[in-house]
């Protein structure tokens, strides 16, 4: 099983939430706050693979051993799954969970306030996912994510992480909520502009983002993103400049 850290670099998840607007697919986007990782710089929500992301007993749709292929690792592959399904939980108050069968639906004011209890009780590090969906009886809908990409952060950087980037479509019944401590800002925007946003200067982003946010711009609907990932044609060619930026090979 990979170790979470190997010298200065921390394995990470992100998930790129994408839902259809009448003009065509958007893609929730978030600003750092001051003082994190990434400081004001437009993101999507993602965030470190914990210990307790290991949770194979409350996962649906994608096995151990599958999710290990998937990534081209030795083991502990399906972590990322569920640091990406945490992430975006806590990050934005999105779970991609299920309850009997059901997707999770948080339109009662009472639910809402309860689901935010555990939110914050996750970030403070006061219960884990497994302790969530044992007192919910919830199953974690990693069959909802696709694998998207891979980076690591280039030598240059003080810090660095090894991220698989995953795409998700937004839940119905479900709202977005930029955690007050984790995020400056929240967006749903298409992907051409927030590019705009970026060549003119008003949101500041890194090449991982740019790079993604390129890949998704030219295609009409969420449908058609998804058709390209599982086909696995939705990258541009790993060049020399692009690895150098920490672009990686799926797997």
């Amino acid at each position: 099983m990979q170790p979470l850290t190997r010298q200065n670099i921390r394995l990470a998840a992100t998930v790129l939430l994408l839902r259809e607007s009448p003009d065509g697919p958007e893609v929730f986007m978030m600003q750092r706050p001051g003082g994190v990782d990434f400081p004001d710089l437009h993101v999507f929500p993602g965030g470190k693979v914990d210990d307790q992301d290991l949770l194979e007993g409350c996962v649906s749709g994608c096995a151990q051993a599958d999710a290990d292929r998937l990534l081209g690792v030795g083991g502990g592959g399906q972590r990322y799954w569920v640091a990406a399904i945490r992430e975006c939980f806590e990050e934005c108050g999105v779970l991609l969970a299920r309850r009997e069968g059901q997707f999770l639906e948080m339109v009662d004011t009472l639910e809402l306030e309860r689901f935010n209890g555990y939110r914050q009780s996750l970030i403070d590090g006061g219960i884990s996912m497994a302790d969530l969906c044992a007192e919910e009886d919830l199953v974690l809908a990693a069959d909802c994510l696709l694998y998207f990409s891979h980076w690591l952060t280039p030598e240059s950087a003080p810090r660095r992480f090894d991220t698989r980037f995953f795409i998700a479509r937004m839940p119905t019944n479900q709202d977005t909520r930029a955690h007050a401590w984790e995020t400056a800002g929240e967006h749903w925007v298409s992907a051409a502009a927030a590019l705009e946003a970026g060549a003119s200067g008003r949101w500041q982003m890194i090449s991982p983002t740019l790079i993604t946010l390129e890949s998704i711009r030219d295609y009409a609907s969420v449908d058609a993103i998804f058709d390209a990932v599982l086909q696995e044609t939705h990258l541009p060619t790993l060049t020399d400049d692009l690895h150098q930026q920490g672009m990686q090979t799926l797997r």
